[in-house]
């Protein structure tokens, strides 16, 4: 039995005509050289790269901000982590973040999804739950400090409900109320990705899934959610970066009390800074908080499987 060849289809040779052209052009044109990363990549030097290092160096030094550093060898390493203010400072930055994560990416996503939707009034409303996030970390915890002033806030006059008034006074009520008022600040911001990333999900899916049978939390919950997991992994890095590095908020409010009960790591390193005078233990603090920042990040990225996602779809590796 004799086997028949059968010769290419003629278009195999505009079709390898048409690829070797683009990779011709590809090849010419190429990827943006390094000297349109240059400004940015300055910037960040200069204003990132260089302080990090001037800290990490100033770690290793006594300094009461006159006169020229000593060098203090591991000294001011020793005192901070001995130290049992600064054990229990990282303990409550943690609390504190784990408590905005588990309360600001549930609100952030139902909101999000509403805020995606084509309700009536929804720009309006949007606008309106968004004011908070124009006003910066100060103006807010001025705000609030005023509002639930144990002697003329609201506290004061719903003495049925906050008892004595005096929110502070407890380390349970101080820390809900740093809780509280970081929600009610950073939520829009996370609603506004969330926002974002809910209307870039392809119609067709809810399309289907109504064909299918599916209901609104059936859509929710199998089509949203998947759809929105990068967009959720992006967000509590972000959440949890934020919290640990939160300063203005306890500065104004609770000013680390009562007592030490809400002195968080940032605050702590402002006391022992600035107020303490001792630069060199100041700048330790800081370097174990730009570490746990980017160690608690990786292990975020890492444990989702965030690095081997590949597709630019939303919740597609």
């Amino acid at each position: 039995m004799t086997t028949q060849m059968t010769s290419p289809p003629a278009v195999a040779g505009p079709v390898r005509k048409a690829r070797r052209a683009e990779s011709s052009y590809v090849a010419r044109v190429g990827r943006p050289g390094f000297a349109w990363a240059l400004p940015a990549t300055l910037f960040f030097a200069v204003f990132a790269i260089v302080p990090l290092i001037m800290v990490a160096v100033l770690s290793f030094m006594s300094w009461n901000g006159l006169g020229s550093p000593e060098f203090a060898g591991l000294d001011n390493w020793r005192r901070v982590l001995d130290d049992p203010v600064m054990i229990k400072s990282i303990w409550l930055t943690l609390l504190l973040t784990a408590l905005g994560v588990a309360v600001q990416t549930p609100l952030s996503i139902v909101l999000g999804v509403w805020a995606a939707g084509p309700q009536r009034n929804r720009a309006v409303l949007s606008a309106i739950y968004f004011i908070p996030l124009l006003l910066s970390s100060t103006a807010v915890s001025v705000l609030w400090r005023a509002l639930l002033d144990p002697n003329f806030g609201i506290p004061a006059q719903v003495t049925w409900l906050f008892g004595d008034g005096n929110l502070f006074g407890e380390q349970s009520t101080a820390i809900g109320v740093l809780a509280f008022v970081s929600t009610w600040q950073f939520t829009p911001f996370h609603t506004l990705i969330y926002q974002g990333a809910a209307r870039a999900i392809p119609p067709v899916l809810y399309q289907a899934a109504e064909i299918d049978g599916a209901g609104r939390y059936r859509q929710f919950f199998h089509i949203t959610l998947p759809q929105l997991r990068t967009s959720v992994i992006t967000s509590m890095i972000i959440m949890i970066v934020g919290g640990l590095t939160t300063f203005e908020t306890v500065l104004i409010l609770t000013q680390g009390g009562p007592g030490t009960d809400t002195t968080i790591s940032a605050y702590y390193m402002y006391q022992k800074a600035f107020k303490g005078f001792d630069f060199g233990a100041g700048a330790a603090i800081a370097l174990v908080l730009v570490i746990a920042a980017t160690v608690v990040s990786l292990i975020v990225v890492r444990v989702s499987g965030y690095d081997k996602m590949r597709s630019t779809m939303e919740g597609v590796s």
